[in-house]
Parts: structure tokens; C-alpha cells; sequence
């Protein structure tokens, strides 16, 4: 099992940093309205959420909503996602997995895709071209 959950936090990651590196450094401050977060805020949210659901959802750990403030440099929101990314896959290579942990899991992956798709939106009006989807 523990095998499979790897393989989808893999592609996750894989797709996300894809989606990440499609939008050009000097348009990370984009975004479509004045009422949503930019693209960098928007990564930086999906970043620091994997950890806040890991902490609350499968280890267990009630953890308060802090999140640090966002930047919106490319290179270090890139940086942080995939930090964040490896701290799950290390969290789930040492995770006895009951039901409970395994639905936080599967509920962070599904955070990560909602907001992912937000992003996706986000580069298709900004005039970006987003990646092909691979799974």
C-alpha cells in the first residue's frame, strides 16, 4: 500500500511542480481579479496546506492555521513545494496507516488537486500554455 501512496504522491508533486514551472518567474504576481490570491500566493498555499493536513489529518497532530507569508519568487515556491512534498513521502514511509490517516492522505491529495486546478486556470489567463496532464 505504502508503495501506491508513494506512486500518487509522486505524480501530485511531478504535476504540480509542472504546473509551477509553466508560469514565468515575472508572472508569479498575477492574478485574474483583485479578490483572489496571485499565482505565488496560490502555490504557497498549496505548499504550506500539505503540511498543515499532514500534521492534522494523518499523524494526528492538532496543528493551528499559520501559515508564514507567502512570497512570490518562483525559485523558492518552487523550493517550499517540493520540501512540503518530501516531508509527506517521509511521513507516509513511516506512517502505520489506519483508516483515519489514510483518509487525511487521500483528503490532502484531493486539497492539493482543488487548488492545482486553480493554478491551471490561473496560467490559461495569464496566456500560458499549462502542462499536459500525466498520471
Amino acid at each position: 500500500m505504502k508503495k501506491h501512496l508513494l506512486n500518487l504522491l509522486d505524480h501530485s508533486r511531478d504535476y504540480t511542480l509542472a504546473v509551477a514551472e509553466a508560469m514565468p518567474a515575472k508572472e508569479y504576481a498575477f492574478r485574474p481579479v483583485s479578490t483572489v490570491w496571485n499565482f505565488g500566493e496560490l502555490l504557497h498555499h498549496i505548499a504550506y496546506s500539505i503540511a498543515w493536513w499532514e500534521d492534522n489529518y494523518i499523524k494526528g497532530v492538532k496543528t493551528e492555521w499559520n501559515p508564514p507569508a507567502a512570497t512570490v519568487a518562483k525559485a523558492d515556491i518552487k523550493t517550499y513545494i517540493e520540501m512540503m512534498y518530501s516531508d509527506l513521502a517521509n511521513t507516509v514511509e513511516k506512517t502505520k496507516f489506519n483508516d483515519d490517516a489514510l483518509a487525511g492522505f487521500y483528503a490532502t491529495l484531493d486539497h492539493i488537486t482543488h487548488h492545482r486546478g486553480q493554478a491551471i486556470t490561473y496560467l490559461r489567463c495569464a496566456g500560458q500554455v499549462p502542462p499536459e496532464y500525466t498520471y
